[in-house]
């Protein structure tokens, strides 16, 4: 008797609803993929951001001191500028006037006292030049003695000077080179030079313009190595800062993908469910047809047994039905416990009573198959489980590992405590090893699944109902290679119930 695959398409196989078959929030979907990629580009977006804003900050600041420094040394050269008229007005007009009685600044004398005056009133400041002009624009004094001629007339600052208003503005003079290395700034002001009180009626008189160079080099040089500062300190922290924020990103993700992996598996479990609960009603359904018709060739086939051994005591036709009748029906008993399991009666019970019932009523089979058996049991402790329910799941066990050494082998049955992960309780380990052909890796995967099998006979369905036992108990079952050849099945279930 066979059946269909598990996996096909046959439209016997009963079919999952459509909404546990392809629900809406499928984890295939590519629309769940678009959170990843956003918290990747986050990193990359929040630190072009910050970087600009850090840029724009900087550039803000420097900008700010650079008009700061020229505000306060525009005040600087008014200052000055008011300073330099008091001391040329009372130290070298008045007393020239007074003395030789007009100014002509031809005269090496009077050119002399009026630079020693100038001189004085700027000494140990900021002052590159000091030029003064009259009122056609003649450049009548400089410190630079080298200097002489005219400014033109309609210079913006000499003209405003001349109306009695301060001017000053900012001068670049260029560097050398590729990059225009060495640049420097320079701030002209323009002040009126006024008569003072010493001259009766003439006060507020202009009679000439002063014009002061400042050089401003140093301070703007100064802001920026502040400026470029700002940006190195700026540009690393937003280094350190990306990184931060890269770790915490990735470590989120890493949570995120854990969490999805672990709702696909659920998701996959859900779906494994619903088409083993629809496949188990198909197969309670087919099974109890099959067993109350069975159940009467059964019956026939031994009264024409009896008959049979009276007429034809050679005829084994009649128990080749009863013994094939037999299989069958054991066929169909396991069909329905796969269809529906039992729901464990939780009792207290040591693992190793149960174990030697099974071996017990295997011996006969082991003699005779030549298994020898050996026994590890190392658990002390009594578990709460249905004594009779890990009799089945043992005994299908013990039977896969006699089936897989038909030449005689070694069954080495070990029980041991194992430790939970911390949030679970303790676990009792049983470990069946055979020393037989051992399990192909491909078909590990998939020996739980239910009609599954790689024998020429079964129904495949013995380790499927030893994953519900173990799974009522909430337990755990597993498989894997022997080192040494062969196969281990472990269970592991809970000392006290969940």
């Amino acid at each position: 008797m066979t059946f269909p695959d598990p996996t096909s398409t046959d439209p016997m196989e009963p079919q999952m609803d459509g909404r546990a078959s392809s629900p809406p929030d499928s984890l295939d979907s590519p629309e769940l993929g678009r959170p990843f990629r956003l918290v990747k580009y986050f990193s990359y977006t929040g630190f072009t951001v910050i970087l600009v804003f850090t840029l724009l900050l900087t550039l803000f600041i420097s900008s700010q001191a650079k008009d700061l420094a020229l505000s306060k040394s525009e005040d600087y050269g008014l200052l000055l500028g008011d300073n330099l008229n008091h001391q040329v007005f009372l130290q070298f007009v008045v007393p020239v006037a007074l003395r030789d009685g007009r100014i002509r600044l031809r005269e090496p004398q009077q050119y002399k006292q009026l630079d020693t005056v100038v001189r004085n009133t700027i000494h140990s400041l900021n002052v590159e030049v000091v030029n003064m002009y009259d009122l056609e624009g003649n450049l009548v004094y400089s410190t630079e003695p080298n200097r002489a001629g005219t400014i033109r007339t309609d210079e913006p600052g000499f003209r405003e000077a001349l109306t009695g208003r301060a001017f000053s503005r900012l001068d670049l003079r260029p560097g050398g080179g590729l990059f225009n290395l060495g640049q420097t700034y320079a701030l002209r002001t323009y002040t009126p030079f006024r008569a003072e009180k010493q001259f009766e009626g003439a006060v507020g008189k202009i009679l000439g313009v002063f014009e002061i160079h400042q050089d401003l080099s140093q301070e703007y040089a100064e802001i920026t190595r502040f400026q470029w500062g700002s940006l190195a300190i700026g540009l690393g922290f937003n280094v350190v800062l990306f990184f931060i924020l890269r770790q915490i990103l990735l470590r989120g993700e890493r949570i995120i993908d854990r969490r999805n992996e672990e709702r696909r598996k659920l998701q996959d479990r859900l779906h494994q469910s619903e088409r083993l609960a629809n496949l188990g009603q198909m197969v309670a359904a087919v099974s109890h047809e099959i067993r109350n018709p069975l159940g009467i060739i059964s019956s026939t086939a031994e009264l024409l047994e009896e008959r049979f051994r009276k007429y034809e005591p050679n005829d084994r036709l009649a128990s080749v039905i009863v013994e094939e009748s037999r299989r069958l029906g054991a066929i169909v008993t396991e069909f329905l416990d796969f269809a529906r399991p039992q729901a464990p009666r939780i009792q207290p019970c040591r693992v190793e009573d149960v174990l030697e019932q099974n071996l017990a009523f295997l011996g006969p089979v082991l003699d005779k198959e030549g298994i020898e058996v050996a026994r590890d049991y190392d658990l002390d402790q009594t578990i709460e489980a249905d004594p009779d329910l890990l009799y089945r799941a043992f005994l299908n066990l013990f039977i896969n590992a006699v089936q897989a050494m038909p030449e005689g082998g070694l069954l080495t049955v070990t029980t041991r405590p194992a430790a939970g992960n911390g949030q679970s309780p303790a676990l009792a380990e049983i470990v069946v090893a055979d020393t037989g052909a051992g399990v192909d890796p491909a078909a590990a995967a998939q020996v739980f699944t239910p009609f599954f099998t790689t024998k020429n006979r079964g129904s495949g369905l013995g380790l499927a109902i030893v994953k519900n036992i173990v799974d009522s108990h909430r337990g755990q079952v597993a498989i894997e290679a022997a080192q040494d050849g062969g196969t281990r099945l472990i269970i592991r279930l809970p000392v006290h119930p969940a």
